[in-house]
């Protein structure tokens, strides 16, 4: 067997030796660059730390209830802007004759009490529907996260007078505020309805989007860009706002669905939408004074309002779960 150490070869000991410490603590330095270069669990070079935004979309990818409500909801939106893809019909085209008859080629619902295709109305219906919850939310979300943010940033004076005014708000019922409210507005478009939830809807988001902000800004990094000379605006655009914007997400999505029941309510009720308008509240309530005779008139629009409401629910749900770290 020959001699692993050749003489023309010296081993690592002696090489060591003969050049001295300097060379000793180049060899352990460039021996420490080359394993902090690795990974721990041996799959190579270090990558860049995941965001929270990262991981929260790696959990929804994975998520079963994500995935199924975002399909129902890429499909009422689909319909919503194209209801032709599936209803070739005029929801508003209506044959006395037809009047509560049951289903038929051509016309798998039905028709209500007017001789109205009821497959047809169910399909424009999640127009309207989607219009005013997304609107809605859009709106709530905006005007809440606007005044909760300053008020929470800023506090003082500011923060009292939006925590009185809130609570001013929270004390009318909602429904109750709607009856009053709407009962005296004579339009037949959505923007009464939609202004209403606006205005009755912002003081939750409000509340959230200020404790958010709250906590934020009592975090190590804003105090170092306070310290550093950065301005309120930069501070919270840049460092609390992506910070803090978590919950408003996951309550907003959460109160989408909420606000497409709110409205198919009031539109049941009298107040809310109105004819000519096709709306899955006024169908329900057309169809409540002759639901033992016809059922299917009460079946499909509100089978489709509970599907919508629990879609929406069932995706803030998944967002939530994604977005809080506390649950991982």
């Amino acid at each position: 067997m020959p001699d692993p150490q050749q003489p023309g070869l010296p081993d690592d000991k002696s090489a060591i030796s003969a050049a001295g410490a300097g060379a000793a603590t180049d060899m352990a330095m460039s021996e420490g660059i080359s394993l902090e270069g690795q990974d721990p669990q041996g799959g190579g070079p270090d990558t860049k730390p995941r965001s929270l935004w990262s991981d929260a979309w790696r959990d929804l990818r994975r998520n079963p209830v994500f995935l199924v409500s975002s399909l129902i909801i890429l499909f009422l939106v689909v319909i919503s802007i194209w209801p032709s893809l599936i209803a070739s019909g005029n929801p508003l085209s209506c044959d006395l004759a037809k009047s509560q008859q049951g289903s038929q080629p051509g016309h798998p619902f039905g028709f209500n009490q007017q001789g109205c295709d009821v497959y047809t109305r169910t399909v424009y219906g999640a127009r309207t529907s989607v219009a005013v919850g997304v609107l809605a939310t859009l709106g709530v979300a905006v005007l809440g996260s606007v005044l909760g943010g300053l008020a929470g940033f800023f506090g003082g004076v500011w923060d009292a007078i939006l925590s009185r005014v809130t609570d001013m708000f929270f004390a009318i019922p909602v429904v109750l505020g709607g009856l009053v409210l709407l009962s005296v507005v004579t339009s037949t478009t959505i923007w009464p309805v939609i202004g209403f939830m606006v205005l009755l809807g912002w003081p939750q988001i409000s509340r959230i989007a200020r404790g958010s902000v709250i906590t934020a800004k009592q975090n190590d990094y804003v105090q170092a860009a306070r310290a550093l000379g950065a301005s309120n605006t930069r501070m919270l655009l840049r460092h609390i706002t992506p910070n803090a914007v978590a919950p408003v997400i996951v309550v907003a999505t959460i109160a989408l669905g909420t606000y497409i029941a709110l409205e198919a309510t009031l539109s049941f009720l009298g107040v809310g939408l109105r004819p000519p308008t096709v709306s899955w509240g006024i169908d329900i309530s057309d169809a409540s004074a002759n639901v033992r005779n016809a059922p299917h008139m009460l079946l499909w629009p509100a089978g489709a309002l509970a599907i919508t409401v629990l879609a929406f629910i069932m995706l803030g749900d998944a967002v939530r779960d994604a977005l809080d770290p506390k649950l991982r």
